[in-house]
């Protein structure tokens, strides 16, 4: 099979869909592997790496486009890359659909199968693509809600470890999932009082057997999160609804409760946003204020740390992408049904009910898709 991987073109994304490594895999498999000239430069991979492994180095996405079966990336494809898809390609990446009908459409309308990484499943029910972005993401979390938190960015001026004699700065992760566990691990490293919401009980007795004092734990209703937010110098959105659009968990009427100069950072705005008054922002432009309150919503986090999150996610999407290539999209999915979890479109047809729920569109089975 021809497999092709693209240069990301969203802004400030440096991340790559197949690292020097998994291209070498791929071509002991017997499989063609095209790269565009300079993918990889943003995590640190030349072209000389990518022909050293037995890649094709192309010179336009265009290229790459019109000669690859399968194609791999990393974020969602651009209006100009969903123009190149075509009838019978298959696209392996993030795609993210339930918050962006203008994508979905698109999609439909390529006629191309189209898996995604975030609703690939596997045996102990987690989404094994998501996760290592996930840990990306929690671990930056903090990092970046400090930085906000500074004054000469707008924020409350509050150092997140205090020192002596001065207390430190309050944390609220709402999802005690891969995310928040990360976020609080890293937020309680760094000398803050931390305290992690989840509706899961079993989740919440996990993190207490496990983290035991490193943070606090508290069910997250309604009525706790609008008490704990009064309190909290930074509230970290770490909640996950697979595939779905993410909940709206704090209101822009709440907003005028929190402290003035307290750090929102939205992890979950890739689904839409977890916060009321969220929308993407990027790395150039990360932040803006609402009610006095500071928001940090980019939407491709891990892009900041490219050379960490493209060898990450390429450890864990190899496996999937071999079988694709191996065994053409249909046969791999049939034999896995984890990899056909991740199935959200194909010939036309949404394939992923959630994405339907939220966008208001009919889907069918992922099983029927394959009867197709």
């Amino acid at each position: 099979m021809k497999i092709g991987c693209p240069k990301e073109i969203k802004p400030q994304e440096f991340r790559v869909g197949i690292t020097p490594n998994a291209a070498q895999e791929a071509v002991l498999h017997g499989h063609e592997v095209l790269i565009e000239t300079s993918a990889g430069m943003g995590a640190g991979f030349t072209d000389a790496d990518y022909v050293a492994a037995g890649a094709k180095i192309v010179e336009s996405a265009e290229a790459v486009f019109a000669a690859a079966e399968l194609i791999v990336k990393v974020k969602e494809p651009q209006p100009v890359e969903r123009a190149r898809l075509r009838q019978g390609q298959v696209l392996f990446t993030y795609l993210h659909l339930a918050p962006d009908p203008e994508q979905t459409a698109d999609l439909l309308k390529s006629g191309a199968t189209c898996i995604a990484y975030e609703t690939v499943t596997d045996r102990m029910g987690g989404l094994p693509l998501l996760a290592p972005m996930s840990e990306v993401a929690g671990r930056l979390a903090p990092q970046v809600g400090a930085w906000t938190l500074q004054k000469a960015n707008g924020g409350r001026g509050v150092l997140l470890g205090g020192v002596p004699g001065v207390g430190p700065a309050k944390v609220l992760v709402i999802g005690g999932g891969v995310v928040g566990t990360h976020a609080a691990r890293v937020a309680s490293g760094m000398g803050a009082d931390v305290t992690v919401l989840d509706r899961s009980l079993p989740r919440l007795r996990y993190l207490d057997d496990v983290f035991g004092r490193e943070f606090k734990t508290s069910y997250a209703s309604a009525g706790n999160i609008a008490e704990l937010i009064t309190l909290a110098d930074m509230v970290i959105g770490a909640v996950l609804v697979p595939g779905a659009a993410a909940p709206k968990l704090i209101s822009r009427a709440q907003l005028k409760t929190m402290k003035p100069g307290a750090a929102l950072v939205d992890v979950a705005i890739d689904q839409g946003g977890c916060f009321e008054t969220s929308h993407a922002t990027t790395h150039q432009d990360p932040i803006y204020e609402v009610d006095g309150v500071l928001h940090y919503c980019v939407a491709n986090m891990p892009g900041a740390v490219a050379r960490t999150s493209t060898i990450a996610l390429g450890n864990a999407t190899l496996p999937f992408m071999l079988a694709l290539a191996d065994k053409g999209w249909k046969k791999a999915c049939a034999d896995d049904a984890h990899l056909l979890a991740g199935l959200n479109v194909h010939a036309g047809k949404l394939t992923y009910a959630a994405v339907g729920e939220a966008l208001g569109l009919p889907s069918i089975t992922p099983q029927a898709a394959l009867a197709m």
